[in-house]
């Protein structure tokens, strides 16, 4: 180990991402920036139909609206400085510009895992409790819902950041990743990050443990309700209120399950195909997973769809 007095201060970082690959850079330039514009442009519209449609002004599309502008954030935190690193010799980024890019994606994770356990628990009122769901579900109760899932995240970002950046880096300044991914700058650090290691482990049993229990305990009571319908087409209806999110969850977690929970090699020419598989993975994770949310949220619900036409129309034949 290096010791303090030895070390110079890091100013900036190197980002390797696909340097190894040049070839694959120009194409997942195109590709990722046109995925960029389809989430910019879905996740858009989807923000301004649940704003100016009043019959979308309920807790479940105000969370839709919640979550679409967290997906604009949250790629819009990394996407930038990808397209940037496929473009430039030298994928470099500040010192400073590397703690805002892991505060802002760290802090929209964890803002998407508490709001995805917002959305189930207000599918569970309306499929489980629907005379009590005005009630229960009132603007009084979900928009300090949505409020505390952002300052949830925004605070555990934060403590991680904070802790990651204040430590000492030594020698090697390159990432090994498309972004500032907290994990990946751990690795340089040449002092003790057992602090940094119990602090994410706590915040993974709080944003991703205790959601991936809720969500399907919602789902099991959700499941029983809608088999208690008589008839086919009461079930139909309202499993098709909840199919989209439930989509969407098994998306989001399924990605992060399969990103690290997958078997590592143990050769060396395993451990480099494995490296770019986990990079694309994550790239799967930052950019496809979002591109897809307002896809399946507009594709499985009559409502959004029949807003957007309205729209449109408006727009192409006002009176």
């Amino acid at each position: 180990m290096v010791s303090s007095n030895q070390t110079s201060p890091v100013i900036a970082f190197v980002l390797l991402g696909l340097s190894a690959h040049p070839k694959l850079e120009k194409t997942f330039f195109m590709l990722i920036l046109l995925m960029y514009l389809v989430i910019l442009l879905g996740s858009g519209v989807l923000i301004l139909v649940t704003i100016l449609d009043s019959c979308l002004d309920t807790p479940m599309y105000f969370f839709l609206g919640n979550l679409s502008f967290l997906g604009i954030c949250y790629t819009t935190s990394s996407v930038p400085l990808i397209l940037n690193s496929f473009l430039t010799p030298r994928k470099t980024i500040s010192f400073s510009a590397c703690a805002v890019q892991m505060f802002l994606s760290f802090a929209m994770g964890a803002t998407e895992c508490v709001l995805l356990s917002m959305t189930a628990f207000d599918r569970y009122v309306t499929i489980c409790n629907p005379l009590r769901y005005s009630e229960v579900m009132s603007k009084a109760t979900y928009v300090p819902m949505a409020a505390s899932s952002w300052v949830a995240g925004s605070t555990a970002s934060m403590v991680q950041t904070s802790l990651a950046m204040r430590l000492p880096f030594c020698g090697d300044n390159i990432i090994n990743h498309f972004t500032c991914e907290i994990l990946a700058v751990l690795k340089l650090t040449c002092a003790d990050i057992s602090v940094n290691v119990i602090s994410m482990g706590v915040a993974n049993v709080i944003f991703l443990g205790v959601p991936v229990l809720l969500i399907p305990f919602s789902y099991v009571f959700i499941i029983a309700t809608i088999l208690r319908i008589p008839s086919a087409e009461g079930r139909k209806k309202a499993f098709s209120t909840c199919s989209a999110h439930l989509t969407v969850v098994i998306v989001f977690y399924g990605t992060i399950l399969f990103m690290y929970g997958k078997p590592k090699s143990k050769d060396l020419l395993g451990a480099d195909k494995q490296d770019l598989a986990d990079k694309l993975i994550s790239l799967f994770y930052g950019v496809v997973t979002p591109m897809l949310n307002p896809i399946i949220y507009s594709l499985r619900n009559k409502d959004v769809k029949a807003a957007v036409r309205s729209l449109v129309f408006q727009k192409h034949f006002p009176q």
